[in-house]
């Protein structure tokens, strides 16, 4: 008989003390995460983005090598174990996992009756991923999604549900925002507080906000080295959801992350002020491209208008947060200029200097945070002070080193060792989540500010039509 940990006998003891309020034969007592090997078991639910497939790019000590996929049959679930097996045979670092795939069509059913994991990750159509998540934290298990976790008003209170029940079963429900981890990003948050050289964040307006976020995108891109096939759903905005709330989701998290750290946010303190959306247009050679299907699947002739798909995923939020202006928008284009990838801006507007990321032709499309200090600080003052604040993050950030551009701009030069790339970041998401899974909780901010995240972009995109 396998022995329970002391600690789990000590609950379970106290249940049965309690005077009866809940039922020790129905109520499991479960044994907490203690980052002992192989003691996360990963189930892999509907894998239709290769996001999905990024979380296995490395082992982990906490996770078994078995992985148990449940999807529907098709192009897809293909597609995520090609990705898998490219790690799994690759000449450096090659990973080891075990792929065990069930492609029945009540494969969500049978999921949830066999439970061969505690942790089910999800990235794929976002059509029904609301309710892919809500059924599996009802059935007590942890879930780690990829954004965006619902893409409509209509569906934002059964994600309301999920952290409620979440908390009900003693499971962490977390999404995966893995620009927290790019570092031009982190260091920017982190000048944003030191008083000294940003000041305060300015209020702003709706015509120049106090925090800005930009993201483009692109359907043709490559991933891991190829060039990546995208699913036609992923076209269709019922299923994958309008840009306004899909990558914006990104851009929300951050200006919540950097604005207000680690402060616990709620729905009362955002205000949409306006949003709009437009689409982008694809010729039938540019979905030939990218999808290798020949023809518009018949969902997606809705959008099309005399041969020429326009898909709704590009969207712009404007609105305050706290009484702070800020403002989030995503741009969708096919191809990426040569030599360029999905980019980045963002400025954060201080009493004492602009942080600002640029990430265009002038920085080799690579992101660059400079800084620019205000018209009326006291120059010679100010770069004393910015001075001594990067030397300060060096302890954090070893390497790191101002470039003075003009009397009153500086760029923050970042060693290559810091700059480990899109990919990479789905893996130290995923480590953090393993951590919080043995600390059996989440950072007390961090559900109230997903619930107000989601609560900005579907009420931008009710905003915006």
């Amino acid at each position: 008989m396998k022995k329970l940990p002391i600690i789990a006998l000590a609950a379970a003891f106290l249940l049965a003390c309690s005077g009866g309020n809940k039922s020790t034969e129905t109520e499991e007592v479960k044994p907490m995460f203690t980052g002992a090997k192989g003691e996360v078991k990963i189930m892999t639910l509907d894998p239709g983005h290769f996001h999905a497939a990024l979380v296995q790019k490395n082992m982990y000590q906490q996770v078994d090598p078995t992985v148990y996929v449940y999807a529907p049959e098709g192009p897809d679930i293909q597609g995520h174990l090609a990705l898998i097996n490219s790690y799994n045979t690759r000449a450096e670092n090659p990973t080891a996992w075990e792929e065990k795939v069930y492609t029945g069509a009540d494969f969500l059913e049978k999921m949830l009756e066999e439970k061969p994991g505690n942790v089910m990750v999800t990235a794929g159509n976002n059509a029904k991923k609301t309710e892919y998540i809500l059924k599996t934290i009802d059935a007590g298990i942890n879930v780690l999604a990829d954004k965006p976790m619902v893409i409509s008003p209509e569906e934002f209170p059964t994600l309301e549900q999920a952290f409620k029940v979440a908390e009900e079963k003693g499971v962490l429900l977390y999404d995966i925002m893995t620009e927290r981890h790019e570092i031009t990003t982190m260091l920017q948050r982190e000048l944003a507080h030191i008083p000294e050289v940003f000041g305060t964040l300015q209020t702003g307006t709706e015509e120049e906000p106090a925090i800005t976020k930009e993201s483009v995108h692109h359907f043709f891109k490559y991933v891991s080295g190829s060039a990546l096939k995208r699913p036609a759903w992923f076209f269709d905005t019922k299923q994958q959801g309008e840009g306004i709330v899909d990558v914006t989701t990104h851009l929300v998290d951050l200006i919540q992350w950097e604005a207000f750290p680690e402060i616990i946010l709620s729905k009362s303190d955002v205000n949409v002020l306006s949003a709009k959306r437009w689409t982008t247009d694809l010729t039938p050679e540019m979905f030939e491209k990218v999808t290798k299907l020949t023809e518009y699947p018949d969902y997606l002739q809705k959008d099309v208008e005399d041969g020429v798909l326009k898909v709704y995923s590009n969207g712009e939020i404007n609105y305050t947060l706290k009484g702070i202006h800020a403002k989030a928008s995503v741009i969708w284009n096919f191809q990426a200029p040569e030599g360029a990838g999905d980019t980045h801006y963002s400025i954060m507007r201080g009493t004492k200097c602009n942080l600002i990321i640029k990430q265009g032709e002038e920085e080799g499309y690579k992101p660059q945070l400079y800084i620019e200090a205000s018209p009326d600080v006291d120059i010679k003052e100010f770069a004393g002070y910015l001075y001594n604040a990067v030397q300060g993050l060096t302890s954090n950030y070893s390497g790191i080193e101002l470039e003075k551009l003009t009397d009153t701009t500086w760029k923050l030069n970042i060693p290559a060792k810091f700059k480990v790339g899109h990919e990479a970041h789905f893996g130290q998401v995923t480590e953090k989540y393993l951590q919080y899974l043995i600390d059996g909780k989440l950072p007390e901010w961090e559900v109230p500010n997903m619930i107000v995240k989601y609560y900005t972009t579907t009420e931008g995109l009710k905003a915006a039509r």
